[in-house]
């Protein structure tokens, strides 16, 4: 990794500081507060009905996942949008948790049946959506005084320890996937390390101090981070074993793919104060090293021997890169990846939002604190819609 000092640019109005020693929390300076967020915008506009679903346009099932809702949740908290927040909101208690947040667990497939009819097609939960879902509804509560946010992120946040978590052998709490499908015998557990982003769970934990759980599973999930990637880049998935440890996910080769790419994401926006951040960005390196010798992430690779598929990462992978890019001191790259983030013509739903996350991030529009807890440019300058 090159060596590089502390630099300042100018990107959409926003200073924002670059370099392994930056910190990393300057948001949009006062002159963009009152900016438009357009790819917000456009998100809104291509991916959600007027009544709050996001839609995975051009899937044959017309899907909506659970994760979409809480991502959705989250960038309409950031541009201090409270009238899609609340009807993105609506949508997600009333048809996946069929009415209520706080009894239950919201299913993770929403979609039309071979008759035609869109309902529920899976009801297990999926403990990534559920965490970004618990978090949006905790800072919105904070963010906007709204209690009945509170109540609901605080209700779903101890139903994912309570339902979506193990205690493994040698590891302590752990995140699961979800509460159903994930312990395939009595010594062995399927993870996704792109679930467990440490901020969101140091920041409900931050909202839930009374909970020293929280703790426990962001010790379990840096480990795990780590542990998981033995030549520098992050697998779909893994498997752990009592006595053992992690070990390649045999049903998906130990490939890093499209879920894997939001561990650098996830790691890229850690404050600079996070106790994970440095050796996280660390032994993650080698996928810099990677984007330098070749232009763009790759699409896939093999985590055992880091062996690259033939295709690069789309346009999202780039935008998803380029917190990762600055964090390390690597400005010129994370400039890179991001003109070609931007390039892209009419990006599909999961490009769409790594892009709102990787370059909303470098435009300044949010930060995360030391403790997990949610800074944004909008709130900051007091702008709302």
């Amino acid at each position: 990794m090159k060596a590089s000092g502390v630099k300042r640019a100018i990107v959409s109005g926003a200073l924002v500081v670059f370099g392994a020693n930056a910190a990393a929390t300057d948001l949009a300076s006062p002159s963009a507060c009152m900016d438009s967020w357009p790819r917000w915008d456009a998100f809104k506009r291509d991916f959600i009905s007027k009544e709050g679903r996001v839609i995975d346009v051009g899937s044959a099932d017309e899907r909506t996942v659970s994760e979409g809702q809480s991502y959705a949740l989250f960038f309409a908290l950031v541009a201090n949008d409270r009238a899609s927040f609340d009807t993105i909101l609506h949508w997600t208690e009333d048809r996946l948790a069929r009415g209520d947040l706080t009894s239950r667990l919201p299913a993770w497939l929403w979609g039309r049946d071979d008759a035609g009819t869109l309902r529920v097609l899976d009801g297990n939960a999926a403990s990534d959506a559920d965490l970004w879902i618990a978090y949006a509804l905790l800072e919105a509560g904070r963010a906007w005084g709204e209690r009945s946010y509170t109540a609901r992120g605080a209700s779903l946040a101890k139903r994912v320890l309570d339902e979506e978590t193990a205690t493994l052998p040698g590891l302590g709490l752990t995140l699961l996937p979800g509460p159903l499908g994930f312990h395939p015998s009595a010594d062995t557990w399927r993870v996704n390390p792109s679930y467990a982003p440490l901020q969101v769970i140091r920041g409900i934990g931050a909202s839930l101090p009374d909970d020293a759980r929280w703790t426990r599973l962001a010790a379990s999930s840096a480990r795990m981070l780590i542990d998981t990637a033995p030549q520098g880049f992050a697998p779909d998935w893994a498997l752990y074993r009592a006595n053992r440890g992690f070990e390649p996910d045999e049903e998906t080769r130990a490939e890093s793919a499209y879920n894997a790419i939001r561990v650098y994401l996830w790691a890229g926006m850690l404050a600079s104060d996070d106790e994970a951040r440095a050796r996280l960005l660390a032994h993650l390196a080698p996928f810099a090293a990677y984007i330098d010798a070749h232009g763009a992430p790759p699409e896939r690779i093999d985590t055992r021997d880091g062996k690259p598929g033939p295709n690069d990462g789309n346009a999202g992978f780039s935008a998803a890169a380029v917190p990762f890019l600055d964090a390390i001191g690597r400005p010129e790259l994370a400039d890179a990846q991001a003109a070609r983030a931007a390039g892209a013509s009419a990006p599909g739903y999961y490009t769409s939002v790594l892009t709102l996350f990787g370059l909303g991030w470098r435009e300044g529009r949010y930060r995360f604190a030391g403790d997990g807890t949610l800074r944004t440019a909008a709130s900051a300058c007091g702008a709302a819609k």
